[in-house]
């Protein structure tokens, strides 16, 4: 089954939006890849298309969609898609679920490592030109929460297994179990006892109802001071004036920090400040082969397209024909 395919102007993470539709084309040499670099262009395209892909449509572009069967998300968040309008007019809709986890996981390996080593105090040093000699400490051994075991708290896992930690993974519903040395839920004593043990916990969940709030000024008093918390989740997942309390009082050994609550940080906000706070601008999500896996995703859908003739049971499938 032939597709037209569209791909709408916005990018993403400052990659070139032509690299998405390249990586496109080579992998569905069949179909009918058309790029709309303009609005205009959008509009003109998007009556034809059966394919659709971006990270949002508007009401504009959706009225004007006759032929599409498939909108292709390729940001893994979809809560910005208008779903219910979609899926009335039988619609599927997927998402790039999966496609951050490689990178993701590996930041969060990048930030245990700094503050297991403490190889930002060696930085610091050398910019002093200061050969100084400083203890540091060994993650083997260690106990790491990762909060969250979707495709970037699997990631996250499968990477820590060679350093001999142990592991706990928390989850909406532990019996599902998982690939931690052990399975808890998000809230109860089991959830509590996961942070009095854990010397790094690693928060990558969604933000939900559950979530929001879900490390506030109780979770880090039954933290041991020692501990590290690195969240690559959402802002909101943590309480930041009780992050700043803990960090202020030295109830935390560090924290590391990709995403903030409010984001942008403002340049006056406390936890610019401190040390043992380490911030990057939520960018643990980019890599440069962000669109080649969106691709690849997409690619795999069209293929079970063609083979059942059907737009439902696809990969990472949101909403739409079931």
């Amino acid at each position: 089954m032939e597709q037209t395919i569209l791909v709408l102007k916005s990018g993403i993470h400052g990659i070139p939006i032509e690299e998405y539709a390249a990586a496109i084309s080579e992998r569905v040499p069949d179909a009918d890849v058309e790029l709309a670099r303009t609005r205009t262009e959008e509009l003109e395209k998007i009556p034809e298309a059966t394919v659709v892909t971006s990270k949002r449509i508007d009401d504009e572009l959706l009225a004007n969609a006759k032929n599409m069967r498939l909108f292709a998300c390729y940001s893994a968040g979809y809560e910005h898609l208008p779903l219910a309008e979609l899926e009335s007019r039988c619609v599927a809709v997927t998402n790039g679920s999966g496609i951050h986890a490689p990178n993701m996981a590996e930041q969060v390996i990048g930030n245990l490592l700094v503050f297991t080593r403490r190889l930002d105090e060696g930085w610091r040093r050398q910019q002093n030109r200061r050969w100084e000699h400083f203890q540091a400490h060994e993650l083997e051994g260690a106990t790491v929460t990762v909060v969250g075991l979707g495709a970037i708290g699997q990631a996250i896992v499968e990477r820590l297994k060679p350093f001999g930690v142990e592991t706990i993974g928390v989850r909406y519903t532990p019996a599902k179990g998982g690939p931690t040395d052990e399975v808890v839920g998000f809230d109860g004593p089991e959830f509590e006892s996961a942070l009095a043990r854990s010397d790094y916990v690693v928060l990558a969940c969604p933000l939900s109802e559950t979530t929001e709030g879900l490390i506030g000024a109780e979770e880090f008093d039954t933290l041991d001071p020692n501990a590290v918390v690195v969240n690559v989740a959402r802002g909101p997942v943590v309480d930041t004036d009780a992050l700043v309390d803990a960090v202020r009082s030295n109830q935390l050994r560090g924290t590391a920090l990709d995403v903030t609550d409010p984001e942008p940080l403002p340049e006056d906000h406390p936890l610019w400040n401190f040390e043992n706070v380490h911030i990057t601008p939520h960018m643990a999500g980019h890599t440069p082969k962000y669109y080649e896996r969106c691709a690849d995703i997409l690619a795999r859908n069209l293929s079970h397209v063609d083979e059942t003739g059907e737009f439902h049971e696809l990969e990472n499938q949101v909403a739409g024909p079931e």
